[in-house]
């Protein structure tokens, strides 16, 4: 999102839901060294994958992963284009805070 884009808080909303779990803060950090197996993933979480499945769709449906069938398995792997696009929402957000602050006049 370039920061003359007007905030897509429903988007920004969906994003922040899915990131706001520490199981899937969790995948996401297993996935920053490329894509996985969900099989792998539940190994290394010592996970059901039942449990994976569920945090893994929330991380899906925010469009922060996304995913490929290989056979009977499927891979996982950051959208790095939607982590760029939180990164400038954050970005934004610090800019508009610090131009906000210097803004704010108190009444008498």
């Amino acid at each position: 999102m370039p920061p003359s884009t007007s905030l897509n808080t429903t988007q920004a909303a969906a994003w922040f839901h899915a990131l706001s779990d520490e199981t899937r803060l969790e995948i996401v950090e297993r996935l920053i060294g490329g894509e996985r197996c969900v099989c792998e993933l539940t190994d290394i979480m010592d996970a059901a994958q039942s449990r994976l499945s569920f945090h893994l769709k929330t991380l899906k449906d925010a469009n922060i992963v996304t995913d490929r069938r290989e056979g009977r398995w499927v891979y996982y792997t950051l959208n790095r284009d939607t982590l760029d696009e939180i990164e400038t929402l954050v970005g934004s957000l610090r800019r508009t805070d610090r131009t906000a602050a210097r803004s704010i006049k108190c009444c008498d």
